[in-house]
């Protein structure tokens, strides 16, 4: 009798699905188990992780993978944040890319500024450049007409080199 039962459980594919819900931990359970992970990781007495306020902490302690915390029982991970949050301190980590973010638009405004620097410095060469060469060309100029210089314009060849004409 119970062999034909559990051919026909088998045959349906119900076996499977009924072994797993008798092996399934039940979800008060695992709210209980991540809850007292949570409270044991605010309270700074971790068991099984570093004691970061953070949801890898959480599921390590609460012995899970993350992916449990952050696609199945995100309430829990709420949950968990919010009472982080309600105790005035930020984790770590987030005190952490806080800080980095801060230095990272510090030095960006300092590039910024440098690079807003260098290209003043580029337009006011371009036009000191700029001066100089009419300044140049004049003092040429006036220097031939002292010496009596006259440049004669280059005229181009009519026939090419080496050929007669």
């Amino acid at each position: 009798m119970m062999i034909d039962k559990y051919h026909k459980l088998k045959h349906n594919g119900q076996y499977e699905q009924a072994q797993h819900r008798a092996t399934r931990p039940d979800r008060r359970c695992q709210e209980h188990d991540h809850q007292a992970a949570g409270q044991r990781l605010l309270d700074g007495t971790p068991l099984h992780s570093d004691g970061a306020r953070t949801v890898v902490a959480l599921a390590t302690e609460a012995g899970v993978k993350r992916h449990v915390l952050t696609h199945r029982h995100t309430d829990l991970k709420d949950e968990f944040y919010a009472r982080v949050r309600a105790q005035g301190q930020v984790p770590a980590s987030e005190t952490k890319v806080r800080d980095e973010l801060a230095e990272t638009k510090r030095k960006l405004a300092e590039a910024l500024e440098h690079n807003k620097t260098l290209t003043d410095t580029v337009e006011r060469l371009a036009r000191m450049v700029n001066v100089l060469t009419v300044e140049n060309a004049q003092l040429v100029e006036q220097q031939d007409n002292q010496l009596g210089r006259t440049l004669t314009p280059f005229r181009p060849r009519t026939t090419p080199p080496g050929g007669t004409g």
